[in-house]
């Protein structure tokens, strides 16, 4: 209800959504399930009686193997802080693995990559 005067503020489905979804509860920070780690369903686990849509998708998701985060957020079309939620309630509940993402590979030299294209071009030249 609003004041005279006042315009209401218009409230997308997108954040009911995502409220409803979550509980109300609080977003996970960043540092607790980063965007690159990577999650897969634990062996031998069960779904949670009364698993919600979302929960079922992401169990379906990991059950292929390891996916990062914003790779479950994107699949889903989920922001990711309501993903991160979800992954993080799957994996303190033991359904879930998680894995650090490999470190970035390192540059190599610009010789080193041009000595091996020579040399590819001449197998197969």
């Amino acid at each position: 209800m609003s004041v005279p005067g006042e315009e209401a503020a218009p409230v997308s489905s997108e954040l009911v959504r995502s409220y409803v979804i979550t509980g109300g509860r609080r977003l996970p920070s960043a540092d607790d399930l980063s965007l690159h780690m990577l999650v897969t369903l634990a062996p031998d686990r069960e779904l949670p009686l009364g698993a919600s849509p979302e929960v079922r998708a992401i169990w379906e998701l990991c059950a292929g193997g390891y996916l990062a985060v914003a790779e479950v957020a994107a699949h889903l079309g989920l922001p990711v802080g309501v993903a991160r939620l979800l992954l993080t309630d799957l994996t303190e509940q033991g359904h879930l693995l998680r894995r650090s993402a490999p470190p970035p590979a390192k540059s190599e030299s610009r010789l080193v990559i041009e000595k091996v294209l020579h040399g590819l071009q001449s197998l197969y030249a």
